[in-house]
């Protein structure tokens, strides 16, 4: 059973978010950063230039609580993160190839500082060791709702690997619901058997 909720963001903590695109990383990204939007605008740092505002508002994050900004320069993009860091109550950043490992330690260390969760989600390949406080890796998706290629889709189930001083330096498979309308959620420990199964 997973101690505490993986979603919920720890002020001062980097999570980091590991996997492929199609994974639904970015939607738990944005979910994390709704739980921390009442105080204030969090802020999603976008490298790729993907995301779509709508997206945060259907997980909770109200029009005038989000601001994006758009950086996919890496040499820029650290003294972007950490201008940001200032009076927000959370950040969500995707790293741009070319960030230095040193430039992402530094960051975790502002975030320690100013007790600001960061959620750092790398475009490609992994954080450096000892950056993420929590790291989940996504492992599989599995999609309910049509049968032999057709029918509406009615949830997604992401599966997880969580890591890290949060889980103690235990690995743990955790796995979240997704119905596209609203927030993710949890699936407790002895949840109904899973639906079924499709590459994503």
């Amino acid at each position: 059973m997973v101690e505490r909720d993986v979603l919920t963001l720890e002020p001062g903590r980097v999570t980091g978010l590991i996997g492929h695109p199609g994974f639904g990383l970015t939607r738990i990204g944005l979910t994390m950063l709704a739980r921390r939007s009442a105080p204030g605008p969090v802020v999603y740092l976008d490298a790729r230039g993907w995301l779509c505002p709508p997206a945060a508002w259907e997980v909770g994050i109200a029009p005038e609580r989000l601001v994006v900004v758009r950086c996919s320069d890496p040499v820029r993009w650290a003294r972007v993160a950490a201008t940001l860091l200032e009076g927000i109550p959370g950040l969500y950043a995707e790293v741009p190839r070319g960030v230095k490992d040193a430039q992402l330690r530094k960051l975790a260390a502002l975030a320690r500082t100013r007790q600001v969760p960061v959620v750092l989600r790398p475009v490609r390949g992994e954080l450096p060791p000892g950056i993420a406080h929590l790291r989940l890796e996504a492992r599989e998706v599995q999609w309910g709702g049509p049968d032999g290629g057709h029918g509406r889709l009615q949830r997604r189930r992401l599966v997880f690997e969580a890591s890290g001083k949060a889980m103690r330096g235990r690995s743990e498979t955790i796995e979240v619901e997704d119905h596209g309308a609203d927030a993710v959620r949890l699936v407790p420990r002895l949840a109904v058997a899973p639906a079924g199964r499709a590459a994503g």
